[in-house]
């Protein structure tokens, strides 16, 4: 899947490379506790966006994945940048191919994704939506998720074997 912005400076897209799932019940999920003000996105159905300030620095995309309700999302990590990478190169303040979108937060921040996009459906017409773009993927990996310690042995991080745009250590990436 491909994730896109349509700003006022332009689209800013790329495609997803790398996830990490808190499904129902995870420990390490944001639903865990229940729906709160903030985590409310969560438990809308399957599609919508759900962004929060982590750690009071970068904002985190995650998409919703259960019905209306129930929470449960996928945090996008990683995205191959497609669309507007001048853009995303001074949003970002690098000019590292690379480096564009590896991470969670170097990902919003790179297509200018906020507190205002939260909620969104990305299946329906808008400013922030899912596209497909027939791109053939490469082998899909599994491992632990990162940076977590609650149910960390789970095998919920999905990644694109070698792709240069997956976070982490380049044993993270193989």
């Amino acid at each position: 899947m491909v994730v896109v912005h349509d700003t006022d400076s332009g689209r800013l897209s790329g495609r997803i490379v790398e996830t990490e799932a808190y499904p129902v019940g995870d420990a390490a999920g944001h639903a865990f506790r229940g729906k709160t003000p903030r985590n409310g996105s969560l438990f809308l159905e399957r599609g919508h966006a759900y962004v929060y300030l982590n750690y009071g620095i970068s904002f985190l995309l995650n998409v919703s994945s259960e019905a209306r309700g129930v929470g449960g999302g996928v945090l996008l990590r990683a995205i191959e940048p497609l669309e507007g990478v001048d853009m995303m190169a001074e949003s970002r303040g690098t000019t590292s191919f690379a480096d564009l979108g590896r991470g969670p937060g170097r990902l919003t921040k790179a297509l200018r994704i906020d507190l205002d996009e939260d909620g969104l459906d990305l299946c329906a017409a808008g400013p922030l939506w899912l596209a497909t773009d027939g791109h053939e993927t490469g082998t899909i990996r599994k491992s632990v998720r990162i940076g977590i310690t609650r149910d960390a042995h789970r095998l919920l991080r999905f990644y694109e074997r070698g792709n240069i745009h997956v976070s982490g250590g380049r044993k993270l990436r193989q």
